[in-house]
């Protein structure tokens, strides 16, 4: 061993311990070792001849233990010492990190340099308990007429944005953190192609990065460091909210997540269910999703969640679970999108559980309206098209098609533009004057 790596390994306090264990099988992406006592959850150091890997033990049996690697297998052997690394899983956090873009461990990938670390904190946290979380009673403006209007959200909430592929939810989601007030924005792209990542900067957010954090954990990227990109920008949201910040977190996407831990449920023999997916990919995201909240006497996370449903089908079984836990969805639909209608906010299939409790009287009675003049438009829409309804036949459908223009001027809106919620309450009060 070289002395720089000696050195290093006194600096970091790392393997001084002479107990170690030794690696008995390697697979493609999984680990066996046996000779230390250890329990799931642990992190361990895998030293080879190219270098130390970090990995974690995800099953345990008499004789020996299963690890997943953050990187792949690739230049491991059998006889490779493995070592329980006393620090844990950890990421260093402070204010050096907004503006940045970092991977899963929190360390920098845009070229700007080392970031400065107040504080060392776990990645894996509880989710706030029950009794301990404010009520949302607060709202929470995106600059997004057909979001706040229609669908409004409070400080504290996480909703969900279900649509296929190709529809539109990166143009979405780079208008909503345009249009945000937060105090902190982290945005978790997980599973996405890398390439993905600087448009997404440049075109969506306009090369905008203040008080924004990216983390970045692409498809390229070992499943484990896909699971633990999301939990780790997660931990950094909910360091800034013990600050009394009320962030804004925004995750690209919970399938690309739940693939994630598809990948390593089944290379750990755990049986497949609906589509494929073991049951930790249904209990993983609780786990995720019930960290978002607001905490009393603390901040605020607000969260943002795409979850791309296969073949627009929103009965897969990572939508349904998703849409059971959030507190809201946001339906984005290929037929509107197909038609020109952007954002494409399928407002009939989309809905707000807070936002009856945030909203006042009048705005409560201008939505309700709105929706039902779109759906009757919608339900009649192949009668008038093809000229079987004469005016006159009906009140309500002749009223709907005088509005049909302010409807759906409503929904539109270009994605460089960004309102005041006050602004888009009077112009939903105006379509029914």
């Amino acid at each position: 061993m070289s002395l720089d790596k000696i050195r290093t390994r006194l600096k970091n306090k790392i393997n001084l311990s002479p107990h170690f264990g030794k690696i008995t099988h390697i697979y493609s992406n999984t680990i066996k070792a046996n000779g230390l006592n250890t329990s799931i959850g642990d992190i361990v150091n895998i030293q080879g001849n190219d270098g130390d890997i970090l990995g974690i033990v995800s099953a345990i049996d008499i004789e020996s233990f299963s690890i997943i690697p953050f990187t792949t297998t690739q230049g491991y052997k059998v006889g490779d010492k493995v070592f329980i690394n006393q620090k844990g899983l950890k990421i260093g956090v402070g204010d050096g990190l907004l503006g940045r873009v970092v991977d899963t461990m929190a360390n920098p990938i845009d070229n700007l340099g080392e970031i400065q670390k107040d504080a060392f904190i776990p990645i894996i946290n509880q989710p706030i308990k029950a009794m301990n979380r404010g009520l949302i009673d607060e709202r929470f403006s995106v600059g997004i007429k057909s979001i706040d209007g229609l669908l409004t959200c409070g400080k504290g909430q996480k909703i969900g944005i279900f649509a296929g592929s190709g529809v539109g939810k990166s143009t979405l989601l780079g208008m909503i953190v345009k249009g945000s007030k937060a105090d902190v924005k982290v945005i978790a792209l997980i599973g996405e192609r890398g390439r993905e990542v600087p448009e997404f900067i440049i075109k969506n957010l306009g090369n905008d990065l203040t008080n924004t954090i990216i983390v970045v954990a692409t498809s390229d990227d070992s499943p484990l460091m896909r699971k633990y990109g999301a939990f780790s920008a997660i931990s950094i949201a909910e360091y800034f909210k013990n600050k009394g910040k009320d962030v804004l977190f925004v995750m690209d996407s919970v399938t690309r997540f739940a693939m994630a831990q598809r990948e390593i449920g089944l290379s750990l023999g755990e049986p497949p269910t609906s589509k494929g997916y073991p049951p930790s990919s249904l209990s993983l995201l609780p786990q995720l999703m019930e960290r978002v909240g607001k905490e009393e006497d603390k901040g605020s996370i607000t969260a943002f969640f795409t979850v791309l449903v296969e073949g627009d089908d929103l009965n897969d079984p990572i939508a349904d679970q998703s849409r059971s836990i959030l507190d809201g969805h946001i339906v984005l639909s290929r037929e509107l999108s197909e038609f020109g209608i952007y954002p494409p906010i399928n407002i009939l299939s989309s809905a707000s559980r807070i936002m009856n409790d945030i909203i006042d009287k009048k705005h409560k009675e201008n939505a309700i309206k709105f929706r039902k003049t779109y759906s009757i438009l919608k339900e009649n829409e192949i009668l008038v098209r093809i000229g079987s309804y004469q005016r006159g036949s009906d009140k309500e459908l002749d009223e709907a098609l005088n509005k049909k223009d302010k409807l759906e001027k409503f929904l539109q809106q270009d994605s460089q533009e960004q309102l005041e919620f006050d602004e888009i309450y009077s112009k939903l009060n105006a379509i029914f004057q």
